[in-house]
């Protein structure tokens, strides 16, 4: 498969994994032309996803070396195509995980094209000049612009990066389950599920959870059998989906967006005796995600961070591999590095909208800190 094609002629700057170590050393590869459907973005800031670590380990089997990780890229327009008139040079712009899709098939024409049977990941993938993509742990990125997003004004581009995954992640499947057309009920639960007792207080006090289970004390989860209508399970390490389902009432759904690198356990009797449904997701089509910033742009809404520089990848991936990170690490890529403003919604909130359960690893607790945020607002 080619790295490159002839129309790779642009220098760039990055850092990538050459082997199964995920050792991130310094390296310089060529990017494609700026074409009549590209704009270039001149990178700010990209945030450092688990599925990071899982490709850089080759942990999925499906990593192609060198491989430049990222795809939560945030940055400056600097080029435009000939057919671009949604963007403009000087604008501030995002990309996720998507690449390139086909664009006309069913999913495709209902903005869904991260179900498109020809998708391509913005990294480890194959676009359609057969080159592989290289993501944002680099100095720019040439994109199709029906993949890029528009990043609101309102919001810090560094605390915004992990909006473009984790943010997306969280976001489709509670829209999806109608979870976020409820916010101002009264009635309403938010639990929060985590291995890390440590948690708890934060969940509670600064998130806003209404209630915090520790997953391995089976007393706390036999006492809230049949009290949930919906899991989120945000976890990206190996575990049993069984006890996890017996939290459900009758009829409830979970829904799966970690990827472990293992199959994760499915016994059938919690299903079949719980009429459940267990259900997965993977980020969001663009319409849908620039929908999720338009939203955290209203709100304030951003993911507590942690900026490291480039020099600091190796460091930072050890630390997540040990879940000591707070909550997600963002690199300062084009080395204008700045404090972060914690931002989530400043004014009157709700109750959060649903009795649900966000299940999260320490590693993913970006993903919690995300629902939180999402629910603290009153209208959409």
């Amino acid at each position: 498969m080619a790295q490159t094609t002839p129309n790779h002629t642009l220098t760039v700057s990055g850092w990538a994994a050459h082997d199964p170590s995920g050792n991130i050393t310094p390296y310089t590869f060529k990017r494609r032309e700026n074409g009549v459907n590209d704009v270039t973005i001149e990178i700010l800031y990209c945030g450092i996803c688990h599925t990071d670590l899982h490709q850089v380990r080759n942990d999925w089997g499906t990593t192609m070396y060198p491989v430049v990780p990222g795809h939560e890229i945030t940055g400056i327009i600097t080029k435009v195509g000939s057919n671009v008139s949604n963007f403009k040079v000087g604008d501030r712009a995002g990309v996720g995980c998507l690449a390139a899709s086909c664009l006309n098939c069913e999913y495709c024409n209902d903005g869904q094209e991260n179900y498109c049977d020809q998708l391509q990941f913005t990294y480890n993938g194959i676009f359609w000049d057969g080159s592989i993509t290289y993501g944002g742990y680099s100095k720019f990125l040439v994109a199709d612009h029906r993949f890029v997003v528009h990043v609101p004004e309102s919001l810090p581009m560094d605390a915004a990066a992990p909006l473009l995954c984790a943010g997306i992640t969280v976001f489709t499947p509670l829209k999806d389950n109608n979870l976020l057309d409820c916010a101002g009920e009264k009635n309403r639960d938010s639990w929060s599920w985590s291995t890390s007792p440590s948690k708890e207080k934060e969940a509670k006090e600064r998130l806003g959870a209404d209630d915090f289970i520790i997953s391995t004390n089976s007393e706390q989860m036999q006492s809230k059998r049949r009290t949930l209508d919906f899991i989120l399970d945000t976890v990206s390490a190996e575990h049993s989906l069984g006890p996890t389902l017996e939290l459900l009432k009758v009829n409830g759904t979970l829904v799966i967006v970690g990827a472990p690198e293992k199959p994760l356990e499915l016994p059938s009797f919690p299903l079949i005796f719980g009429k459940r449904a267990v259900k997965g997701c993977i980020i969001g089509g663009i319409k849908e995600t620039q929908e999720m910033l338009d939203v955290c742009g209203k709100h304030n809404i951003t993911c507590e961070i942690e900026v490291v520089t480039p020099d600091q990848i190796n460091e930072a991936f050890v630390r997540l591999s040990k879940n000591d990170v707070k909550y997600r690490f963002v690199i300062d890529i084009a080395g204008k590095s700045f404090k972060s403003i914690e931002v989530f919604c400043s004014g009157a909130y709700s109750v959060p909208p649903s009795n649900f359960l966000a299940t999260c690893c320490p590693i993913c607790f970006c993903c919690y800190l995300q629902i939180c945020a999402l629910f603290k607002h009153i209208d959409m």
